[in-house]
């Protein structure tokens, strides 16, 4: 008998880590339960400080297998529901979808410093330093390139992927603090928040408490 599966994510409002872990498992299709850290949890407060290099959170635990890095989330849902599609079935977009996923799991730091996932806030006028801007501009390029490669709306074509799971953050983050974007990447940021996935993790985000104030200021 199969053991339950469960993702164990922090701050619906804060973790782009864990949105991304569990948007993979959503496009998975595989079943789950969520388990959320304590807000007060001093791993947590790490992770979503910025001040931790190494944190196993999102976690999925699934048949006796743990699993704790996003990417290796990914992969190893991509292996155990290949009908989901979670990488292309190209081997040409199939290796473009893995580079622009370590991309962004490895890169883009002034963005993730300077520009904080926080859902629940809008900064109308945010000044972005010119650090920032760069990694914003390559986003912007690898979107376009993406999107017109391979047809839309989703980055690899008509169904999710790793991809979108992967850059879903990032459009919150845009939203946030009202970044001008191009007609291309406001339509694919419609249609990511338009997500049934993200209605449901956003209204999570809205309802947690204001718990880690020093992420309440303005980068």
């Amino acid at each position: 008998m199969s053991k339950k599966t469960t993702l164990t994510i922090s701050s619906k409002n804060y973790s782009s880590w864990s949105l991304r872990g569990w948007l993979m498992l959503k496009f998975s299709g595989l079943p789950f339960q969520e388990v959320q850290v304590a807000p007060d949890d001093m791993d947590n407060r790490a992770e979503l400080l910025l001040l931790s290099p190494s944190i196993l959170v999102p976690r999925l635990d699934h048949d006796g297998c743990k699993v704790w890095d996003t990417l290796a989330i990914g992969e190893y849902l991509n292996e155990h529901q290949p009908k989901a599609h979670l990488l292309p079935s190209d081997p040409v977009a199939r290796a473009y979808c893995r580079s622009i996923c370590g991309e962004m799991h490895s890169g883009f730091s002034a963005l993730r410093a300077s520009l904080p996932m926080n859902i629940k806030a809008k900064f109308d006028s945010f000044k972005v330093w010119s650090k920032a801007q760069i990694d914003i501009n390559r986003i912007l390029v690898i979107w376009q390139d993406c999107l017109a490669t391979y047809g839309g709306p989703f980055l690899f074509g008509k169904s999710p992927t790793l991809a979108d799971a992967m850059f879903a953050p990032v459009v919150t983050r845009f939203l946030t603090y009202n970044i001008d974007l191009d007609e291309s990447a406001k339509r694919y940021c419609s249609h990511i928040m338009a997500m049934p996935e993200m209605k449901e993790w956003v209204m999570g985000a809205r309802e947690e408490p204001d718990d880690i104030e020093e992420l309440e200021v303005e980068f």
